[in-house]
């Protein structure tokens, strides 16, 4: 479905049908190490909660069981991104990755900080002008990591440790723990 402008006839905004527009609810998610903010709208724009959670699936868990029904979510591409699209995949409509380098609207902001940045992504979801790029299959991007991990070969001495370090950003948050439990890293 088309929306146009009153008078002219010239195309403003192109719309989904998947769902009705007025019962869908929008979830922008700034995606950091420790931390997510969210923000959830409606249809027309109306915030209906915001905040800050830890990036981890227990709080993740929690936070989904208070989200009102059928809701959307979208993110920006980042390197903490692969485990959470995964999380959020089955209990929602349709999770989202925005391009990272296509989104301008967040980047060229003059007020940036992560509620806002939610905001804004929850506003493109909304519009049905988010950047969108391709998420690979889990299968996939386990795949990447170990080929990259093979080729990257064994590190030895100093550099073990930094290595590791780099590859721990590609793990999923329970991996993550393990790894800190492990003792190599602080």
């Amino acid at each position: 479905m088309y929306k146009k402008l009153n008078s002219t006839g010239t195309l403003i905004q192109r719309t989904t049908t998947e769902a009705p527009q007025g019962h869908m609810y929008y979830i922008g998610l700034d995606v950091h190490k420790k931390t997510i903010s969210y923000c959830v709208k409606d249809a027309s724009g109306q915030v209906h909660q915001e905040g800050q959670i830890g990036a981890t699936r227990w709080e993740l868990d929690g936070w989904m069981k208070n989200l009102p029904q059928p809701w959307t979510g979208a993110m920006e591409a980042t390197i903490f991104t692969g485990w959470i699209y995964d999380h959020l995949l089955p209990h929602a409509e349709q999770v989202k990755v925005a391009h990272p380098l296509m989104s301008r609207a967040i980047a060229a902001a003059k007020k940036k900080n992560d509620r806002i940045d939610a905001g804004k992504i929850a506003d493109c979801l909304r519009c049905d002008f988010l950047p969108e790029c391709h998420m690979a299959s889990t299968a996939i991007r386990d795949r990447r990591r170990t080929l990259c991990y093979r080729h990257a070969g064994a590190p030895n001495g100093a550099d073990e440790e930094s290595h590791l370090r780099s590859a721990d950003g590609n793990r999923s948050e329970p991996q993550q723990e393990a790894a800190a439990q492990s003792g190599l890293f602080p």
